[in-house]
């Protein structure tokens, strides 16, 4: 997943000698905060909204202070650093060059979350466990071969190091939506599950209120 694949190459391109109320008219337009800025169409920085509020309608982009530690992200990188980029600097726009600097497009931060829904697989039938463990207990291998043992497979897993109290979380999706087996079989094996999200689940919910309205009509 390369950042190639969602770059929009349609919109306007803002230079340096623009007026900042051209600037402003895009922003306005696109619903946006920040815009990648040009010298002839080689990436110079972004200009933010906030720096062209209390200037005049008519000053030009070059006297204004240009955002050029905001680098822009090559359109051959994976789109993960186009999320960290998006997120390190509160970017709604995130500009895409080539290896000559030259602006190529921009990717949307609103499409980054249908782009990372569409990498974990939210979309695709199955449960979700979630368990927690010391970072060297890890084991893709011990895992799958948990979830193997009950005819199951794993369509997506991902980790996550919560800092707050030093524990690896890893989130497993996997193929089957009732999976209080699999759920028994890691705790067979002594790991920690945090929750499940499965079909399973859901119907126990939906019968058990159902038994106690029935209940409660019946006192």
């Amino acid at each position: 997943m390369l950042a190639q694949q969602y770059i929009h190459t349609d919109y306007p391109i803002l230079h340096n000698n623009d007026k900042v109320f051209t600037a402003l008219e895009l922003m306005d337009t696109y619903d946006v905060r920040q815009w990648p800025v040009c010298s002839d169409v080689q990436y110079i920085g972004i200009i933010h909204k906030d720096a062209l509020l209390d200037v005049s309608e008519n000053d030009l982009l070059s006297s204004l202070p240009i955002d050029a530690q905001v680098t822009a992200i090559k359109a051959n990188e994976s789109i993960f650093n186009v999320v960290k980029q998006a997120v390190a600097y509160h970017l709604n726009i995130i500009p895409v060059v080539n290896n000559q600097q030259m602006l190529e497009g921009i990717v949307l931060s609103n499409d980054l979350l249908q782009i990372l829904a569409q990498y974990m697989g939210v979309d695709t039938p199955g449960a979700t466990l979630v368990l927690q463990m010391e970072r060297k207990n890890y084991s893709f291998g011990e895992i799958n071969r948990l979830v193997e043992t009950n005819d199951a497979y794993i369509t997506q897993l991902n980790t996550f190091f919560n800092n707050d109290i030093g524990q690896l979380e890893v989130i497993i999706k996997i193929n089957k939506t009732e999976i209080s087996d699999i759920v028994a079989t890691f705790q067979r094996y002594e790991y920690t599950v945090l929750y499940y999200f499965g079909e399973e689940l859901y119907a126990n919910e939906i019968k058990d209120n159902y038994n106690n309205l029935m209940a409660y009509l019946n006192v």
